[in-house]
């Protein structure tokens, strides 16, 4: 990733107030030593007795199984002063809506969806268009070739360590995943540049593309091995040198890539060339016909950005397991081999929250990373923690901090989407977010979703901000570059 493994820091990180730790249990003052029903730890009939016994005091829980036994708890206790709460009603909104909702259908491209529904905003506006849409297959088909060469290179790299390292397993088992971050984004707009989608259009596979991704896996992983033996047998050689050995390795990997080239062009379609021109015939929002000609990478640098580009554009996150003020990278992440690495700001949960609303005073719209499925209704539009009354319905209470779910496997980052409003207080702070999924039309409120302040904080983990519209200080540690690496299972590793 451009830069040497180092561990994370172990002070103690600056805080804010929403991101306070509580304990889970009691402090040892506070404990009262009390006898097991069962001396070797088994589960016995005695424990569902005492259970039973309790449950048979509280009405309320008499209640609950009455009712939840034959019933979908995720609508049966649906809040409604939530419901109510959280209206699609925003007081601050860019002033340009796109059409149409996007959707990604049975894929895991959201960051590309997000990507290209924040790009057309300037591309829509610049050709005067009532609906547009950027091809998302087109940057899936880059990605996904460059993820193939980037994984046989890590084979490459590591072909030393045993079979069975930890490093060698997770990257065999997360080769090749349709998600992706923002700085790999920005690697394939700057590289191969955006095409409209009639250019390069959805196919089969770019929609389902399940299928493919268990077959290049198949292969991939039988590529790794390949050259895994080739090297050890280019090892034994004395004669040769390091260098030669790579050279002979990369050429072998070349010809492997073919075969997942194949693949990919005979399921997606081949694609335009980054260098080579297109012609694209269009009508304008008024019903005149236009034609524009050239390649994706002037189309790119032409229509798809203003003054903030997503060259320099950068990751702001909130982890609350680690140090703020500081710039984080995860090892072995990402998609073109010598391309921008994966980079993170660390920050407090409310200078992501004035990032946004910065932004969509500014008229920018809002790229953003969470944990989409975390008290959220699909119906409904809603992300709201207090959505669900689980606690209220079995008695329990749910302790854990966003600190927690990331070291627990709890929580991280599953999905990108889009702000394009926030509702305000009196006293300027944020309420609710507008936020524009790429789900189709009949998910939500005819796409779009309202997450509110109380979900940001706890389950929004990535807002990306234009350099020009950020804090200095955060600016100056993202371009000072000193990167704390994580290991490459880490939970901010995810690909949305």
């Amino acid at each position: 990733m451009g830069s040497a493994s180092s561990k994370a820091t172990q002070s103690a990180p600056e805080v804010d107030s929403h991101d306070s730790e509580k304990p889970l249990c009691q402090s040892l003052a506070d404990v009262h030593i009390t006898a097991p029903l069962s001396k070797d730890g088994a589960l016995i009939l005695g424990h569902v007795d005492a259970w039973e016994s309790d449950i048979a005091q509280s009405p309320k829980l008499q209640l609950s199984r009455s009712i939840l036994n034959h019933s979908n708890i995720r609508e049966a206790l649906i809040s409604r002063a939530t419901r109510l709460a959280d209206a699609h009603v925003f007081n601050l909104e860019l002033d340009f809506k796109t059409n149409p909702i996007t959707s990604q259908k049975s894929s895991g491209r959201c960051w590309l969806f997000a990507t290209t529904n924040v790009l057309r905003y300037t591309v829509m506006k610049k050709l005067n268009l009532s609906e547009f849409q950027l091809s998302q297959s087109y940057l899936f088909f880059w990605d996904k070739l460059n993820k193939a060469n980037y994984y046989l290179e890590l084979a490459i790299e590591n072909a030393e360590l045993p079979i069975d390292d930890r490093l060698v397993q997770y990257l065999a088992d997360e080769l090749i995943s349709d998600g992706g971050q923002w700085d790999m984004v920005v690697n394939l707009l700057e590289t191969y540049g955006v095409v409209p989608q009639p250019v390069y259009p959805e196919s089969l596979h770019s929609s389902l593309s399940s299928p493919i991704n268990t077959l290049l896996k198949t292969k991939l992983r039988e590529h790794a091995l390949i050259l895994r033996a080739l090297h050890a047998s280019l090892k034994a050689n004395s004669a040769l040198s390091d260098v030669a050995i790579l050279a002979e390795l990369r050429a072998k990997k070349e010809a492997l890539l073919k075969e997942v080239y194949v693949v990919m062009s005979a399921t997606l379609g081949a694609p335009p060339k980054s260098d080579e021109p297109f012609t694209w015939d269009y009508y304008d929002k008024d019903g005149k016909p236009a034609v524009w000609t050239g390649t994706p990478k002037e189309f790119y640098k032409t229509f798809a950005y203003d003054k903030y580009s997503p060259a320099g554009s950068f990751s702001l996150i909130n982890d609350p397991r680690n140090e703020y003020g500081k710039l984080y990278t995860v090892d072995k992440l990402g998609n073109l081999w010598g391309g921008r690495p994966v980079l993170y700001v660390n920050t407090a949960i409310d200078t992501l929250k004035q990032a946004v609303v910065r932004q969509l005073k500014a008229g920018h719209p809002v790229f953003f990373g969470c944990d989409v499925n975390q008290f959220s209704d699909r119906t409904l539009g809603i992300m709201d923690p207090a959505l669900f009354a689980y606690e209220a319905a079995f008695d329990v209470t749910f302790g854990l901090t966003k600190a927690d779910r990331l070291r627990t496997t709890e929580s991280s980052m599953t999905h990108a989407m889009v702000i394009s409003g926030v509702h305000l207080d009196a006293q300027g702070r944020p309420v609710r977010y507008k936020v524009e999924n790429s789900w189709g039309p009949d998910v939500g409120e005819k796409g779009y979703f309202v997450m509110s302040d109380a979900w940001f904080e706890q389950w929004v983990y990535q807002v990306v901000v234009p350099k020009q519209l950020a804090p200095r200080d955060l600016v100056k540690v993202f371009e000072a570059g000193e990167k704390v690496v994580l290991p490459a299972w880490d939970p901010m590793g995810s690909l949305a």
